[in-house]
């Protein structure tokens, strides 16, 4: 009887993976010209998990090229080679290599061969020129990075080189801080760029809305830069605007050399020395003949997840108390009379109880630990800190600290932008350090802990600093603040939230492609979280990211607002306080306030914000404040009355709806009707403008 071994391919893939980040964590850990044997038994068992596995599937172009990153770690680990930087960084690669060759298996695509003989070559030279005990390195030559048996076959090629592009700007992409032509400039950066606009959709004059766009683009690229790289600049506007990329002009047909699986990578034959720019040099070329995609590199994301199973034991056990409950309230359902009304409600608090808990358990098992998100860091700062020349290291606290599996999965980008900026422009170069007084090797520190109902989230740097007066002058110069405006240095520091905000002379690959911190808050601000900012000159930046745990279910203060009834989470909540006419104070031009102690804080009237017409007209002498915390500022709500806390389920407005500001969510109150979950901050930023 044959087994179909593909029902088991899934499991190898994410096995594979994380095989992965253990070899690339375990690399970056290695002290140069030290040999670790613990560290290199561990990078050496993934590998070789990775060969045996790719044998026992059929993937042999992985497991032999396995086999020579294995040869080469054998040597290490037996102390017959010493750990170099160079060797290091040869195996980074391989692991980048590894994962492409796995992505592509797993997407049911051709394996890129070409980057494959590459990083082989690689390998061959540091093995076969650094092997042996202090003998002279083995000199060899690759007269061609090509393989060995091929097979002729028909492959489209363009014949011009370059995409065109339909870029249709939803109407609210002006409102998000995006700027088009930010867009456009990098895509300028990247080959020859023209633009068509489309103005067929603009209104006339009078009805005109300045703050929405109404006009779309035809963009025409003549470039050799891949798709990917295109969606790259697009990545931040994707979800305000429609788009299409497709090859500029019809492909032709032409023969090329394609290469049988079975085939070794490259052809090396002894000779004399080979310079890494060679091997460099003789890939492009087969480059131009062989093409991928880099856009498929990208792993499929997970739809499963590993649970410990002390956690599915737990939920077992509750299962099993609801079932043996319910039960117990049937029972007493077939002979219900009057005097069993005691038991019935206790029986309906124990199900209440144990619904509670089941709810608990299962939310649970959607909890992961941060460290999913963290362990790709280190790399990047590895990359990043050899690139600008800079020493930098980066300490991880917290990694065990869980938070949902749909936080951990979108807050990887907002994070990767801000610790790009710490390296880019945060830590000060070497010598500059030293002049300063500070150690050469900058440091980042990157934990989490969790606080309340959230997680929370920082980015520590001990690099320069801001400089507030810097702040203050360009937001004047660029006409965001009044000159005759007294702010405090928190407000400055919330300067560079601010659309189009920058004080960088000239933008840079490393930290961002001219997109905005705004655009950073909106995405954590997205998640139901808010992000806050301290610095010093020349001390350092600490940015905190307070994001909730479940984006599923929140815990909720009910109020209500005529005949409406809003969810305001629980953890915006300071104090709420009945109100009294003397407490209320009007500012010209400004609308109310009142004195909390010896604050005075701005009043949103709920009924204006939401138009609520229906029940009883408020009397500022009968309602409640609710006093809440967004974006570091504090607030009052004007509500007719507090009704109760409660958990509630959310549900996305913008899924069934559209975007409302001030709402984050809507859920479904246990007479079935719908109330609005209060979107805090939102509604802070709006008493504030």
């Amino acid at each position: 009887m044959s087994i179909d071994m593909s029902q088991f391919h899934q499991v190898f893939f994410e096995e594979c993976f994380e095989g992965l980040e253990a070899m690339e964590s375990g690399l970056l850990s290695l002290n140069i010209g030290d040999i670790d044997s613990e560290v290199i038994n561990t990078i050496f068992r993934a590998a070789h998990s990775i060969k045996g596995g790719s044998g026992t599937f059929g993937f042999t172009v992985v497991a032999e090229y396995t086999h020579i990153m294995e040869t080469l770690l054998d040597e290490m680990r037996d102390g017959r080679r010493q750990v170099t930087k160079k060797a290091v960084d040869v195996l980074l690669g391989s692991v980048d290599c590894l994962r492409e060759m796995l992505t592509s298996i797993q997407n049911e695509e051709d394996v890129n061969m070409v980057s494959a003989a590459k990083h082989q070559a690689a390998l061959e030279i540091e093995l076969n020129g650094s092997a042996g005990s202090g003998s002279a390195p083995k000199a060899i030559e690759v007269h061609e990075i090509a393989p060995v048996a091929v097979a002729n076959e028909s492959e489209e090629i363009d014949e011009e080189q370059g995409w065109k592009i339909a870029f249709c700007p939803y109407l609210n992409l002006l409102k998000t801080g995006n700027d088009p032509v930010r867009l456009f400039r990098e895509l300028n950066g990247l080959g020859e760029f023209t633009a068509n606009v489309n103005i067929q959709d603009v209104p006339p004059f009078d009805e005109l809305d300045p703050e929405e766009c109404n006009i779309s683009w035809e963009l025409k690229l003549v470039t050799d830069a891949k798709e990917a790289a295109i969606r790259e600049i697009f990545s931040w506007v994707e979800d305000d605007c429609a788009l299409e990329i497709a090859p500029l002009s019809k492909p032709k047909k032409v023969k090329k050399l394609k290469v049988t699986p079975s085939a070794p990578a490259v052809d090396v034959v002894e000779v004399i020395s080979v310079a890494p720019e060679v091997v460099e040099s003789t890939a492009k070329k087969a480059a131009a003949v062989v093409e991928s995609d880099p856009s498929k590199n990208t792993p499929k994301a997970s739809s499963s997840i590993r649970v410990d199973t002390d956690k599915i034991d737990t939920l077992i056990n509750m299962v099993g108390e609801v079932v043996i409950t319910q039960s117990m309230l049937g029972l007493i359902g077939e002979n219900f009379t009057m005097d069993k009304v005691g038991q019935l409600k206790r029986g309906l608090a124990q199900l209440e109880r144990h619904t509670r808990d089941l709810q608990q358990s299962v939310m649970n098992i959607r909890m992961l630990p941060i460290s999913f998100v963290f362990s790709r860091f280190p790399r990047l700062v590895h990359d990043i800190s050899t690139q600008l020349h800079k020493k930098i290291t980066l300490k991880l606290v917290g990694e065990n600290t869980e938070v949902d599996k749909a936080v951990v999965e979108l807050i990887n980008d907002p994070l990767v932008h801000l610790i790009r900026n710490s390296l880019d422009h945060g830590i000060e170069m070497p010598a500059e350090r030293i002049a300063a007084g500070k150690p050469e090797m900058g440091t980042i520190e990157l934990k989490a802990y969790h606080r309340g109902g959230h997680i929370v989230i920082e980015i520590v740097d001990d690099g320069r600093g801001m400089d507030k007066a810097k702040l203050l002058a360009k937001a004047i110069e660029k006409g965001l603040v009044d000159e005759a405006t007294i702010m405090s240095d928190k407000q400055i520091l919330e300067l560079i939230f601010m659309p189009g905000f920058s004080t960088a002379e000239k933008l840079t690959d490393i930290s961002g492609r001219g997109v905005g911190m705004d655009v950073v808050r909106r995405n954590i601000q997205s998640l139901g979280g808010n992000i806050d900012i301290i610095s010093e000159l020349g001390k350092g930046s600490t940015i905190a990211i307070h994001l909730p745990l479940t984006l599923a279910i929140l815990d909720g203060q009910s109020v209500a607002v005529g005949d409406e009834t809003y969810i305001v989470p629980l953890v915006s909540i300071i104090e709420s306080i009945n109100i009294t006419e003397k407490m209320l104070n009007k500012v010209a031009g400004k609308g109310e306030t009142f004195k909390l102690r010896s604050e005075y804080l701005p009043i949103i009237r709920m009924r204006e914000i939401f138009n609520v017409k229906s029940g009883e007209a408020t009397k500022s002498n009968e309602g409640v404040i609710v006093v809440v915390e967004g974006q570091g500022a504090l607030c009052g709500f004007l509500v007719d009355e507090l009704l109760g806390q409660q958990q509630v389920v959310i549900k996305s407005l913008e899924a069934n709806y559209r975007r409302v500001e001030g709402v984050s969510g809507a859920t479904i109150l246990g007479d079935g009707s719908v109330a609005l979950i209060l979107d805090v901050p939102g509604l802070v930023r709006l008493s504030v403008r």
